[in-house]
């Protein structure tokens, strides 16, 4: 809720804040309430052994009441609500945006089926909103169903659909395949990612131009352009820092970027006029960013 009353900035199902913490750290969450609700945002945190900070001092440190300072919402993972019948898989907490896509389909009185899958029940996410669907939502509980779910062949029995997956990477990378094996246009086939798929260190070894002042940095291998930055002084906005986000878009003047995350089309990564400089590098010996 506004601290100060009113409305929220609206936002469309798929949307995501980023929510700034005291301690320095910004993390994204997807919305998961019906948009048409504009006095609150809706997140779900699901509380990570290996988190880097964000979901332990959510779980652990804020109370009710407290107030944080988050941004106005972002969309990267739209629904498109034209579409005959939309076909929404998701895996643990890659469930959250679903549940707002599927009240906005309700709203629009539009064809979609959920496909759910999780490791247990217990460690399934939102399942009284989720069981509230009826037999719109396929609910697969691996210690109760023998086999994955076979993602090309619901591709192949759905014509015409548009399909939306958010998951942990294996069913993002079994979603990819399927896409790839079923000839789906890629128009209809959209992916979020919550976790970064390159686990390899920042790639570094290259020269940085900072066009607003002419600085010249040195990026070091194991180092991403963020880090060099920020140690320069440079203030530079970052939240998930694995490229998934996209708070860290900067505008690229000159050179080649390595892209490496995960926010930029194909024809976005074509242009070169943009990167994420939280996760890629270089393919030229020097960058010109508007910085």
């Amino acid at each position: 809720m506004r601290a100060l009353g009113g409305a929220l900035p609206p936002f469309t199902a798929g949307a995501h804040i980023d929510v700034h913490l005291p301690t320095g750290l910004s993390r994204s969450y997807s919305l998961l309430n019906a948009p048409e609700e504009r006095h609150r945002y809706v997140i779900g945190v699901a509380r990570e052994p290996d988190s880097r900070g964000g979901s332990r001092y959510l779980h652990e440190s804020v109370l009710p009441g407290e107030r944080l300072v988050i941004s106005a919402p972002r969309n990267l993972f739209a629904l498109d609500e034209a579409a005959a019948h939309s076909v929404l898989i998701a895996g643990g907490i890659g469930v959250t945006p679903m549940l707002s896509m599927a009240k906005r389909l309700d709203r629009l009185g539009k064809s979609w089926q959920l496909h759910y899958c999780c490791r247990t029940r217990s460690m399934a996410a939102f399942l009284d909103d989720i069981a509230a669907h009826g037999d719109r939502v396929d609910l697969r509980v691996d210690d109760e169903h023998a086999g994955f779910l076979d993602i090309a062949a619901l591709i192949r029995s759905t014509a015409d659909a548009h399909f939306y997956c958010c998951g942990p990477k294996p069913m993002l990378a079994a979603f990819n395949s399927a896409v790839a094996a079923t000839g789906l246009p890629p128009a209809r086939a959209h992916v979020e990612y919550f976790q970064p798929v390159d686990d390899g260190p920042p790639p570094g070894g290259f020269l940085i131009e900072l066009a607003r002042s002419g600085r010249v940095l040195t990026v070091p291998p194991g180092k991403s352009i963020l880090e060099t930055v920020q140690a320069a002084g440079i203030a530079a906005t970052s939240s998930c820092e694995a490229g998934i986000c996209g708070e860290c878009q900067v505008t690229v003047l000159g050179g080649t970027p390595d892209h490496r995350d995960l926010v930029l089309s194909d024809a976005e990564r074509a242009a070169n006029t943009a990167m994420m400089i939280c996760c890629s590098g270089a393919k030229s010996e020097k960058l010109v960013l508007d910085l």
